[in-house]
C-alpha cells in the first residue's frame, strides 16, 4: 500500500479546471470584499467627527467615489436576486445587519456575496485537504460538503458576535444618555435636539451608539413622531433598557405625566442596574477563578513545596 501524500502537481492534475476557476473567481471575491470593507472602515472613522449626516452616510460615499462601480454593481445583483428568492429571510438579515452597525443600503448585497464567496472558499479548501491527506482522511466529497457548510454558517456566525459585542456597549453606554438627556431637558432642550446633542457626544466613547441616536435624530428631521423613532431605536439597539425607555416616553405622553421627572427616575433606575451588573460580575469572579487556580498554579504550588521535602527524603534514605 503506497502511504506516499500526493504532491502539489499531483493535486493539480486531478483537479478538474472548473474546481480551479471556482476557486480563483471566489478568491478574487472574497479578496475585493476585504479591501471594500477596509475602505468602508476607514472612511468612517476619518468622518467619525463631522456631522450627523455625514457619519450615518459618509463610508458609503468615500468608497464610491474611489471606484469599483461594477462590482457593485455585481455584488448588487447577487443581493437582489437572494432578496427575491426568499424575502422573509432577507428582512430578518438586514434587520440583523443594522443591529450590527451596516445602514448602508449595499450591507445586505454585500454580506450575501461574502457568505457565497466563503462557502466556495471553505469547501474548496477543504477538498484539496482531504485530496493532500490520501487514505488517512475522510471522503473528499463530505469534506467539501462540510467545508461549505462551515463558510456559509462563518458569516453569521461573525456577524452575531459583533451584534454581541455592540449590544453590550449600548448596554454599558445607556445611563449615560439617560444622565446626558435629563441634562438637557433640565437645560431647556427638546428631547429631539436632546437626542442630537447626545449623539455628538457620545462618538468619542461609544461610537455605535452615537450612530445609532444620529439615525434617530435624522427620522425626526424627516417627520417621524418622537415616539416612533424611540420605538425605531429600541429595535435596532436590541437591549432591555431602550424598550423600557421607548415605553416610558409612551407613556408619559397618554397621561401627561412630566418628562423630566420620568427621565430622572428612569435614569437613577439605569444607573444602578450598571451598578449592579458590576457588582454581579465581581461576585462571580472567584467562583471563574477555580478553574485556573486548580490547573496552573495548585500544581506549581505542591511542586514547590513537596520537592524540597522528597529531595531531602530521598537524600538521607541514601
Amino acid at each position: 500500500m503506497d502511504l506516499r501524500l500526493p504532491s502539489i502537481d499531483d493535486l493539480l492534475q486531478t483537479a478538474t479546471p472548473a474546481a480551479l476557476a471556482i476557486v480563483l473567481v471566489a478568491g478574487g471575491l472574497a479578496t475585493v470584499l476585504y479591501l471594500r470593507n477596509r475602505t468602508y472602515r476607514t472612511a468612517r472613522r476619518r468622518l467619525l467627527k463631522g456631522t450627523p449626516r455625514d457619519r450615518m452616510a459618509g463610508g458609503g460615499t468615500v468608497a464610491n467615489a474611489r471606484g469599483g462601480q461594477q462590482i457593485d454593481a455585481l455584488v448588487e445583483s447577487i443581493g437582489r436576486n437572494a432578496l427575491a428568492q426568499d424575502p422573509t429571510n432577507s428582512k430578518s438579515l438586514r434587520a440583523r445587519l443594522r443591529s450590527a452597525g451596516y445602514f448602508a443600503k449595499p450591507a445586505f448585497a454585500y454580506f450575501i456575496a461574502l457568505r457565497v464567496a466563503s462557502s466556495i472558499l471553505a469547501g474548496c479548501l477543504v477538498y484539496g485537504l482531504a485530496l493532500l491527506s490520501g487514505e488517512f482522511a475522510l471522503d473528499p466529497l463530505l469534506a467539501s460538503v462540510a467545508g461549505f457548510t462551515l463558510g456559509y454558517l462563518a458569516p453569521g456566525l461573525l456577524l452575531d458576535r459583533r451584534i454581541s459585542r455592540l449590544r453590550t456597549e449600548h448596554r454599558n453606554g445607556f445611563p449615560d444618555v439617560m444622565d446626558l438627556m435629563v441634562v438637557c431637558v433640565q437645560a431647556g432642550l427638546s428631547l429631539e435636539a436632546g437626542i442630537q446633542k447626545i449623539g455628538e457626544e457620545l462618538a468619542e466613547g461609544y461610537p455605535s451608539l452615537g450612530r445609532h441616536l444620529d439615525l434617530t435624530s435624522l427620522e425626526l428631521r424627516n417627520g417621524k413622531s418622537l415616539s416612533q423613532a424611540i420605538e425605531g431605536l429600541a429595535q435596532r439597539l436590541g437591549i432591555e433598557e431602550a424598550t423600557s425607555f421607548a415605553t416610558l416616553l409612551h407613556q408619559s405622553e397618554q397621561l401627561g405625566a412630566s418628562i423630566s421627572d420620568s427621565l430622572r427616575a428612569f435614569s437613577d433606575d439605569m444607573r444602578n442596574k450598571r451598578l449592579m451588573r458590576a457588582e454581579e460580575k465581581a461576585y462571580a469572579l472567584p467562583t471563574k477563578l477555580v478553574v485556573p487556580l486548580t490547573l496552573f498554579i495548585f500544581p506549581v504550588l505542591l511542586v514547590v513545596l513537596l520537592l524540597p521535602v522528597a529531595v531531602a527524603v530521598s537524600t538521607a534514605s541514601g
